[in-house]
């Protein structure tokens, strides 16, 4: 207890003095949301790694899908890692830097209102990140909250209360800033926890040889007649890994608090290095956090059942619990650094966009620069608050509302977002029926089940969007011209050194 206590308290304490010492990078409200677009490699790759891998993908997502798929589940980590970091930083990370520079954008709703020349698809926009990101923030929880009564035996509420109010004070005092770096750190305890857990667990087991014999004599529920079914190449289920994988990977390419790091990056040559460094940061933490969990049907037993059904948060922390208290301890850093970095990106992205496009575009136009950055850390404060609120006692539609967030958020703006930075054919339109698509299709699913999870509804938007977007701007009223000539900058400007 004492060597997870004093490892606790080191990582509480460098957290917070790194939000002291950037607080004076926060003072205004470029700074306060982006860093002064400034922010280098490293941190903004380490920021995109740790803002994607949170409790969720560690404890829930590793059990769940390893359980399901076994072995197999590795291939949702290196999808991660180059689909939904590779790729996205080659087809976004420079297009998104230039075009938002260029527009003055500093958050998704206003990329949306300053290329499509529309206020109301910006509060549109605004609207959408408030309803789907609150319930993503709550779910983040549970899976520290599991592991902590492990290692603690401390209530739920108190582990939920901590953790909200630590990123809370780096965060209203020192922003962006404070939260890139926080992830630095936290990103470097995941790279080397996750290793250090994945050699432990294997070699509990008598080594990796051994524990893929053993995983190979479980039959599978859904393929009865498959043999070695969890050590097969693609699992017993190869469809449904697929839209998994699609879900999870291509779905950071609309997800605004990930689109957010390439607004924020310093220049093109961080970017070129930015991306080598966050696939590489992928493949180790999320295929390294599914290839653990593909051992999950080693650790079965009455620990992970509840009313005769397995309950997929309790696997991982079950797998843990018999390893050393240091290794426990390190465990506990990890999974606290995966939470507490997509805690503070959701809630920046959250608090941004209810101060500068919601109220901003609507009841508060007049509003001084140091207004909007004192209500931001005000909605920080509120939207963490919110979070425990949801996270201690969630109603049963809140719960609901956790498992198609990212479908919806994913499904309404990654086409107009990806085909708005390339394509001068897309038109207001074909956004506002790309909204009502992405949210129909998850939201519909959610009472009406057309679809076989919220997992496969979310991938389905996703890929709707893609041909709805281009189909509906072929026979609706194009922008015009001049709005087209200033989104691409016809003809070029002369570039500022800065983006080069």
């Amino acid at each position: 207890m004492a060597i997870k206590l004093i490892l606790l308290v080191l990582f509480f304490g460098s957290m917070i003095f790194i939000g002291i010492y950037a607080r004076k990078h926060a003072t205004n409200v470029s700074d306060f949301v982006l860093g002064g677009r400034g922010v280098g490699a490293w941190l903004t790759a380490f920021a995109y790694g740790t803002s994607y891998f949170s409790a969720v993908v560690f404890v829930g997502y590793a059990g769940q899908f390893g359980y399901k798929y076994g072995i197999a589940s590795t291939f949702i980590g290196l999808g991660n890692a180059f689909l939904g970091s590779l790729l996205a930083w080659v087809v976004l990370g420079k297009r998104t830097r230039l075009m938002t520079r260029r527009l003055k954008s500093a958050t998704m709703p206003d990329f949306f209102e300053k290329r499509f020349d529309s206020k109301a698809l910006k509060i549109a926009a605004s609207a959408i990140i408030f309803i789907f990101l609150v319930p993503y923030t709550a779910s983040i929880y549970n899976g520290l909250s599991r592991l902590f009564e492990m290692a603690f035996h401390v209530p739920y509420w108190v582990c939920v209360a901590g953790m909200a109010l630590l990123t809370c004070i780096y965060v209203v005092v020192g922003g962006y800033m404070a939260t890139a770096i926080n992830d630095f750190v936290q990103g470097i305890i995941m790279l080397v926890g996750i290793v250090a857990v994945i050699v432990a667990v294997l070699n509990g087991q008598g080594g990796f040889t051994a524990a893929i014999e053993s995983l190979s004599a479980i039959q599978s529920e859904t393929a009865p007649n498959m043999q070695g079914a969890f050590t097969s190449f693609f699992g017993p289920d190869p469809v449904g890994l697929f839209f998994v994988i699609i879900l999870t990977s291509l779905g950071t390419w609309g997800l605004p608090q990930m689109i957010h790091k390439f607004y924020a990056i310093k220049n093109e040559k961080a970017i070129r290095t930015g991306t080598v460094i966050s696939t590489i940061f992928a493949v180790i933490v999320s295929g390294g956090c599914y290839f653990l969990g593909g051992f999950s049907r080693l650790f079965g037993g009455e620990a992970i059942m509840e009313n005769g059904k397995v309950v997929y948060d309790a696997i991982i922390p079950h797998m843990l619990s018999t390893l050393p208290d240091l290794l426990i301890g390190i465990v506990i850093i990890l999974v606290l650094s995966a939470s507490m970095s997509t805690l503070s990106s959701l809630v920046l992205t959250s608090s941004s966009t209810l101060t500068l496009d919601f109220l901003g575009g609507t009841v508060l136009k007049k509003m001084t620069e140091r207004g909007q950055l004192l209500l931001m850390r005000i909605f920080v404060v509120f939207f963490v608050a919110l979070s425990v609120i949801l996270a201690i006692d969630p109603p049963a539609f809140i719960a609901q509302l956790m498992g198609i967030s990212w479908g919806a958020l994913a499904g309404s703006f990654l086409a107009p977002f990806l085909y708005g930075l390339y394509w001068k054919g897309v038109t207001k339109a074909s956004v506002w029926v790309n909204f009502i698509v992405g949210i129909g299709i998850t939201v519909f699913n959610l009472f009406v089940p057309v679809f076989s999870s919220p997992i496969v509804a979310g991938a389905v938007a996703m890929i709707a969007g893609l041909v709805v977007v281009p189909v509906v701007s072929l026979v609706t009223p194009k922008l015009s011209s001049k709005t087209i000539a200033h989104v691409f900058d016809d003809p070029p400007h002369n570039p500022d050194p800065a983006e080069l």
